[in-house]
């Protein structure tokens, strides 16, 4: 296996520093559809001379297309975008959003994809599912131990990327909607806010609050993995990945002349043993509160918490190479004839000739100032290793003629080196029949569906009229299913949010025996579980929860090609956008807590210690809003009843998302279905909601005035 030394750069320069300091390859953002759309990343010009850069001296350039795209950027801006990196030999795309990928798989059908860590890839079925789709390597969920990425590596080819150095986020990445609802500034889109890194007091009681104006509770340490870097090797990792594009130039290369120092060492076979001195460089370089080895040998707990949001940094100007690509060459002349410059790079020989080597009559030019004049290589990717000079006669060559000739080598071996990694002309393919189908108008009303978390609340909303259908989790459907039931009503088994590990034999056998009894299917809400539903032949029993984004057409027709019922508008598309594309095998959210977070962090146990009972607590950020924080400690229930050990935190907006006031916009939209989600509310708050809605909804009720947020669907995410 080869191994990668993967750096950042948010800039050319950075770029430059990237490959002096010692980087096999380096990620960057273009000038659109990156997720760090405020760092200042690369005009086009910029990037092709990157790509070629990279590829004159034997590294790679990756480019960033990892957030969601909306319609009209996929269809009327995409293909332009890369088609000029792809003809100059981009060696790869970092994808998140699935209609993206599929658009890359069709167009430019030889570009490697690497999926992005925003796709939470959380396990070996999920890779395997985007082996099958044509990716090339999976930049996994960061929260993964070493223990989980050995067990991927072995179920797949696939190359594995991950993160040894640098920020860590609190939530998963992919499922954060923390800045998008806070204010519009979607991670999603590259514009994350960092709300994690403000500070937030907690507390169990409404009463008693832990942390005071500066304590910020979701604040992670970055992460330093020198100690640990052979056990990521060992369990099957080849790309060694930098974190850090809105970082300087200084930066980039003095973390990754360490990394390089350490990966060398690892390579040569000899003790690995780090040395305190580079442990203290890297603190001086940048700090946040310290750091931590990251989820690689830890699940969570408060040692990697940094609890502030201060940045240090020391006076250490790391030295900024630009690297040069050795040549040797052999400059022949002989009067009456052609100057005759050959040069070797590698394996790779050019030979240029131009004017005429006179005679000398008088003075013959010396070779001190042929070799002078040869030299000057000024800002080329080249310097000379060697140069010989064979001079036969007495001789004299305008310097001109040997400006021109050094000229036209040089420009001869760039093509020649850069000849190989060029594509032919990239051409759109006609789309595939993923043009919006408008439905047709219904006379009756949307189906409506409702999800309850809690079995209290099913309870309390079994009986009701109205509901065409129930997601339940699996204790409630434990107590709740029944044969007469899933003949009146249909039923879908939730999975969890965050599915790691293998899922439980016991949820599989219920499932079994609930789908023969009557039940209709489930709600996925991670590309684990529906990998794993698919394996299992119930791929086409599947409704695709928000957090399996589908912001375009292209992305609802990936997901239709593999049989779903129906997939969820997502949350972050404001009214507008939803009008620009097809609903009509979409359910939208009428009503619920938003998750803004999906963290394997636990608030509980980094603040008040573990109880491992499932609590709901609160944080309370600096306006007196309070959000409440579920913790998931068993996510497969009695199916898998014990303490688990891949338990998360789902951090829930503060005021419930609703809309309705928005019916006659909501019909407009041609959806498939509607939702109410009922999570964190008592049994008598749900029957009020679920009566409000559906009297607006299946009649001609009025709203009842209490407070919602509308969310995205009048201002949208940028």
């Amino acid at each position: 296996m080869i191994t990668e030394l993967l750096s950042p750069a948010g800039s050319y320069e950075s770029f430059e520093a990237a490959i002096g300091a010692g980087a096999d390859a380096v990620y960057v953002g273009g000038p659109a559809f990156g997720a760090r759309a405020y760092a200042r990343n690369f005009t086009q010009e910029e990037l092709i001379t990157a790509i070629e850069t990279a590829h004159i001296h034997g590294r790679k350039l990756y480019l960033t297309v990892n957030t969601l795209l909306k319609n009209r950027e996929l269809e009327e801006q995409l293909f332009d975008y890369l088609a000029p990196y792809y003809e100059a030999g981009l060696d790869a795309v970092i994808v998140q959003d699935l209609g993206v990928f599929d658009f890359i798989r069709h167009n430019f059908p030889d570009l490697d994809i690497h999926a992005s860590t925003q796709m939470t890839v959380t396990g070996p079925e999920g890779m395997k599912f985007l082996e099958e789709k044509g990716a090339t390597r999976v930049v996994p969920a960061r929260e993964l131990s070493l223990e989980e990425l050995a067990c991927m590596h072995k179920a797949s080819p696939l190359e594995i990327e991950t993160f040894i150095h640098g920020a860590l986020c609190y939530s998963y990445s992919g499922q954060c909607l923390m800045s998008s609802i806070f204010g519009g500034r979607s991670g999603n889109r590259g514009r994350c806010a960092q709300p994690c890194r403000l500070p937030y007091s907690a507390t169990l009681d409404h009463r008693k609050y832990k942390g005071d104006k500066d304590f910020c509770a979701l604040s992670l340490k970055d992460i330093c993995t020198l100690d640990i870097l052979p056990d990521i090797l060992d369990a099957g990792v080849m790309s060694l990945k930098i974190e850090g594009r809105m970082k300087q130039p200084g930066y980039t290369a003095g973390v990754t002349s360490v990394y390089r120092k350490y990966l060398d060492l690892y390579l040569s076979g000899k003790e690995y043993k780090v040395q305190d001195a580079d442990r203290r460089y890297l603190l001086e370089l940048f700090s946040r509160g310290g750091s931590c080895t990251g989820y690689y040998d830890m699940y969570r707990g408060p040692e990697m918490m940094a609890f502030a949001n201060e940045k240090k940094s020391g006076s250490i100007q790391p030295e900024i190479r630009k690297i040069k690509e050795k040549i040797h060459g052999n400059l022949i002349l002989s009067p009456e004839s052609p100057v005759i410059l050959e040069i070797t790079c590698g394996d790779r020989t050019v030979t240029a000739m131009g004017g005429e080597v006179q005679f000398a009559k008088n003075q013959p030019m010396e070779e001190a100032r042929i070799r002078q004049q040869m030299e000057k290589l000024g800002n080329t990717e080249f310097q000379w290793k060697k140069l010989d000079i064979e001079i036969n006669g007495r001789i004299f060559v305008p310097v001109k003629v040997l400006n021109e000739v050094r000229r036209d080598a040089l420009a001869q071996l760039r093509e020649t080196l850069l000849e190989n990694g060029r594509r032919e002309p990239a051409k759109k393919k006609a789309e595939k029949g993923n043009k919006k189908t408008v439905a047709n108008e219904r006379e009756d009303n949307l189906p409506l569906y409702v999800s309850c978390e809690r079995t209290e609340l099913a309870e309390a909303l079994l009986e009701e009229t109205g509901i065409t259908g129930f997601y339940l989790p699996f204790d409630t459907m434990m107590k709740c299913f029944s044969p007469e039931l899933a003949a009146r009503k249909e039923l879908y088994l939730s999975t969890p949010h965050i599915h790691r590990g293998e899922m439980p034999e016991k949820w599989i056998r219920a499932a079994e025996k609930w789908l023969k009894r009557g039940m209709k299917g489930f709600l996925v809400r991670s590309l684990e579980s529906y990998a794993v539903l698919k394996k299992l032949g119930y791929g086409d029993r599947c409704v695709l929860d928000a957090s399996m984004y589908t912001w375009n057409d292209q992305a609802e027709e990936f997901w239709n090609k593999e049989g779903i019922l129906r997939n969820t508008v997502p949350l972050e598309l404001n009214e507008g956008e939803l009008r620009h594309r097809d609903n009509h095998s979409s359910e939208m959210l009428l009503y619920g807590y938003i998750p803004l977070m999906l963290s394997a962090q636990c608030v509980r146990k980094n603040l008040f210690g573990c109880t491992g009972k499932g609590e709901t607590l609160y944080l309370k950020d600096r306006y007196n809003n309070e959000f409440p924080v579920k913790c998931c400690c068993t996510p497969w229930d009695g199916a898998c009843p014990e303490k688990a050990r891949y338990c998360y935190n789902i951090i829930y907006n503060s005021i419930p998302y609703g809309l309705p006031g928005e019916k006659e916009r909501v019909e407009k939209l041609n959806l498939q279905s509607l939702r109410l989600a009922f999570t964190i509310e008592s049994p008598k708050e749900a029957r009020a909601v679920l009566c409000e809605f559906r009297s607006i909804y299946q009649g001609k009720g009025k709203p009842s005035g209490r407070r919602y947020t509308k969310g995205h669907f009048k201002r949208g995410a940028e």
